[in-house]
């Protein structure tokens, strides 16, 4: 990381302190997140873009949510994300972060935030070269799709943990591992045949 990527400590803190509200499915969810789609497509080189996803909460019908549309992008390169997808980015409206995957260490990614008029987070795109990870995103999100149980046992969790953290995002999301962590655990077991 160079001194164009860092983000100021405040800005940080700023960010993991805004509120946490988990609002009921949205059916418009999924178009607005074909729409964005469709914009980036549009803006970003076409031969760094590998795969577009809609991952998170909101892309899983019937699931509450922060109303924040996710997008996980796939490049070949985040040299040349951090060269020449971060203007483009700004162009669009988004603020740009270089975020850690896993705790306060790499591998980094490159994150974006879109708000609205009032100042409400819209869209959070993660732009990011394919590893498990990545996968395990899609994993995630289709396990949840296919296993409504799975789904509604997430939707509590998150209202609890945003009634117990309304205002401590690192927590909220630090305190849904688990969870997470079990429910990919499945999915891979799931997919993986036995011999």
């Amino acid at each position: 990381m160079n001194g164009k990527d860092e983000v100021p400590l405040e800005r940080i803190t700023e960010l993991t302190r805004e509120h946490i509200a988990i609002e009921p499915y949205d059916p418009a969810w999924p178009l607005r997140y074909a729409e964005e789609e469709d914009r980036l497509l549009r803006s970003l080189p076409r031969d760094l873009v590998i795969r577009i996803d809609h991952i998170g909460s909101t892309s899983v019908p019937g699931l509450s949510a922060k109303p924040i549309i996710d997008v996980q992008v796939e490049v070949s390169s985040l040299e040349r994300v951090r060269r020449e997808v971060v203007p483009i980015m700004k162009d669009l409206a988004y603020e740009f972060i270089w975020r850690p995957s896993i705790g306060e260490h790499g591998p980094f990614y490159a994150w974006f935030i879109k708000r609205n008029a009032k100042g409400e987070r819209t869209f959070h795109v993660h732009m990011v070269e394919p590893d498990e990870a990545s996968d395990d995103r899609l994993l995630f999100r289709d396990h949840l799709r296919a296993h409504p149980h799975d789904a509604q046992r997430y939707e509590a969790l998150k209202h609890g943990l945003a009634e117990a953290h309304p205002n401590d995002r690192a927590a909220y999301t630090l305190s849904k591992t688990p969870f997470i962590a079990e429910v990919i655990r499945k999915a891979r077991e799931a997919r993986t045949p036995t011999p």
